[in-house]
């Protein structure tokens, strides 16, 4: 199980236990973390499960794929770490990455 946190638009820290091998989208969602809709269910169609995570984290991560990529180039607010949770994977290697929830997902 890898501990992350969600911080929302207002500053509200969120600390979540992700099960190894589980989006981060679905351990948002079942930690009733506000701002992570997950329309979609997690098949990267909707980006409603948006997160910025801090540089440091980029290279540790698998690099977005074609899908993912065209998903967060229709969002606004896109910053160049922003990825969808639903496609980052819970694992030891991600123990402690911070997530920020854009405010545009804010409800």
């Amino acid at each position: 199980m890898a501990s992350v946190v969600f911080i929302t638009a207002d500053g509200t820290r969120h600390d979540v236990q992700a099960e190894d091998g589980l989006s981060l989208m679905h351990a948002a969602t079942a930690s009733g973390v506000p701002g992570i809709d997950a329309d979609c269910f997690g098949a990267c169609a909707c980006a409603t499960c948006a997160v910025t995570i801090g540089a440091e984290w980029a290279d540790t991560l698998p690099p977005p794929d074609l899908e993912e990529r065209a998903m967060l180039a229709d969002l606004p607010a896109a910053e160049p770490c922003t990825r969808l949770s639903c496609q980052i994977i819970a694992s030891p290697l991600i123990e402690g990455i911070t997530l920020h929830i854009p405010e545009v997902q804010a409800r």
